[in-house]
Order: structure tokens, then sequence, then C-alpha cells
């Protein structure tokens, strides 16, 4: 007989929090972006990259961060493994999960300022004929170690 399982899906995945900002061609030509493209940027560009954006919204991402949001907003049982900064980009991501239902309970990277390392951000152009220019830094998420997997949570898990 095996135990049933507490979760029905445990995620392991970059935690990264999705900045959403309209802006127009002019603004992608000045940063020398290209349309409809998706880069890696180090902590100076994503810094500068957001400092030049519009207003935009905030909200947790990441694909395995939005499967388990999915799965937890359905009423599924979800749990997420993923590194945050203890900052205030850290806190959003850790909010929106837990408020769609979803267990994340991995220590945020405690000395992240220290060593430039904030949390992942992707940036989010979106121009008005609705393409989406991506810049990411994984900052944190790319400090997921194997002492932040959590096999018992794992072995709860129907699917990983």
């Amino acid at each position: 007989m095996t135990q049933p399982s507490s979760y029905d899906v445990c995620a392991v995945g970059n935690a990264i929090v999705d900045v959403l900002a309209p802006c127009d061609p002019a603004f992608l030509e000045a940063q020398g972006l290209t349309a409809g493209s998706m880069q890696l940027v180090d902590a100076e560009r994503s810094a500068a990259l957001y400092a030049a954006m519009n207003a935009g919204v905030e909200a947790s991402g990441g694909s395995a961060g939005n499967t388990v949001a999915g799965v937890g907003s359905f009423g599924g049982r979800a749990a997420y493994i993923g590194k945050v900064a203890d900052d205030q980009l850290g806190g959003v991501f850790t909010h929106d999960i837990h408020a769609v239902g979803v267990r994340f309970a991995t220590p945020p990277l405690a000395d992240g300022a220290a060593a430039g390392l904030a949390t992942g951000v992707c940036m989010i152009n979106v121009t008005p004929d609705g393409q989406r220019t991506m810049c990411t830094f994984l900052g944190a998420a790319n400090q997921l170690s194997v002492d932040d997997i959590d096999a018992d949570l794992i072995g709860a898990s129907a699917i990983v």
C-alpha cells in the first residue's frame, strides 16, 4: 500500500518576478533591444532597464512557478522549490505564490544584496501591437542548491 500524496504537483524552478510595462518601439530601439526577443542580462543591465521602463505591473513568474500557481488557483495541492533574495521582489514572489495556495518554504538568499544578487526579474516591455520583449536577470534564482531541495516534499508529491 502506498501513502496518498500530500501534493498533486511539486515544481523546482527559477523564481522570477515578471515586470510588465507598456512601451513604444522607440524605447526598444533606444535600449538596443530587438522586438520580440528574450535575452539574459546581468545585474547592471537589469537595473538600468528597470530604471528606464515605464511604470509596470509586478507578478510572480517563471515557468515552474506559473505552473504550480495555476494548479493552486484551480484548487490543486501544489508546492514549489525556488530561490529568491531577501528583498522587496522576493517578498512579492513569496506573497503571490502563497496567495494562490502554493507551499513555498525555500529559505531566501540572505546575503544576496552583498553579492549583487537580487531576486530574479524578467522585464517585459510590451509594444502597442502586443509584442513582448523580455530581458531576464536570474539573480538569486541561479543560487538554488542541493541544500534547498526538500527530499520529503519531493516524496510527498504525486508529480514533480
